[in-house]
């Protein structure tokens, strides 16, 4: 199959210079940004956009500026999880203004462009059966556009929250070549663990992009009524050890949590002072660590 590069005409649609432009828009968008971080797991149901949510929630409240890409085009969540999805979004010449949440974090998410809450993101074909064809390129299309099109203004951190599969990260890493770092979200089963290590290789020995560090996410929950940790699920290995990366920290489940997402509340700003909430402002911290120790 040829690139479109490779085509001796592209009919008048000059679609060379077209995506040459956009990545040009790019470029200039992420000129002021400090650091964008990639949150993936691979694998799905692991919580990746819940943690997503919260560290940007966390990175906002110790003082940063941060920007959020809701990756997932076909099933965006973030919106409604951080209480966005109400908004308009507002069209200027400068781009469109991103919707900001109660604690000033700004998102950007195809939610925002889907008229019902049962709509699926269809892309134009011939019918919806050709479309898996190009679906890829147009996917990689939108999300050069989210980030190209949206007016940021400066950030500290612009996190990309992304769908499972071990073939997203390569996805970003051609729009954004100097990707700053990835976090990696996975719950402690053997199960996620095959599946997440994939694309940990995938980011550490193909892409060579800079692992910040493993969350595992619904680590334990804590009895309401003793008090002691339980175990979620059994796995013998200890996390550091099974994907050879430090560890940033091990989330509890929390109903509260799951509940904050559902509602479009702000879990770290609701509930502060749980177990779960320190640990995710724990995460925070060294991610912000990690920037700053790196060159």
């Amino acid at each position: 199959m040829r690139t479109y590069k490779e085509l001796p005409s592209d009919a008048g649609s000059n679609i060379i210079g077209q995506v040459t432009a956009q990545m040009n828009r790019l470029q200039k968008r992420l000129a002021s940004v400090k650091h964008t971080v990639a949150i993936m797991s691979g694998k799905g149901g692991v919580g990746k956009s819940a943690l997503t949510a919260n560290l940007a929630t966390a990175l906002t409240l110790k003082g940063s500026t941060v920007g959020v890409v809701d990756a997932d085009i076909n099933g965006p969540t973030l919106a409604k999880m951080m209480g966005v999805r109400s908004a308009t979004l507002e069209y200027t010449p400068a781009g469109v203004k991103p919707a900001m949440t109660a604690l000033g974090t700004k998102l950007i998410s195809m939610d925002l462009l889907l008229a019902e809450d049962d709509a699926p993101v269809l892309w134009n074909a011939h019918t919806q059966k050709d479309a898996f064809t190009w679906r890829s390129t147009m996917e990689v299309g939108a999300l050069r556009e989210f980030i190209a099109d949206t007016e940021w203004g400066t950030l500290d951190y612009l996190l990309l929250d992304l769908p499972p599969g071990t073939d997203r990260l390569p996805n970003v890493a051609e729009l954004i070549p100097d990707l700053g770092g990835v976090v990696v979200v996975t719950i402690p089963s053997e199960v996620s663990q095959l599946i997440v290590k994939k694309s940990v290789t995938m980011a550490r020995d193909i892409l060579k992009v800079p692992i910040i560090g493993v969350v595992e996410n619904m680590a334990f929950y804590v009895c309401q009524h003793c008090g002691e940790e339980e175990r979620l699920f059994s796995t013998d290995e200890p996390l550091d050890t099974a994907f050879q990366q430090g560890l940033l920290g091990s989330v509890p489940f929390d109903p509260r949590l799951a509940r904050s997402g559902d509602d479009g509340t702000l879990y770290l700003d609701e509930y502060r002072d749980t177990l779960a909430s320190k640990v995710l402002m724990e995460v925070a911290e060294k991610v912000q660590a990690f920037f700053e120790k790196s060159p």
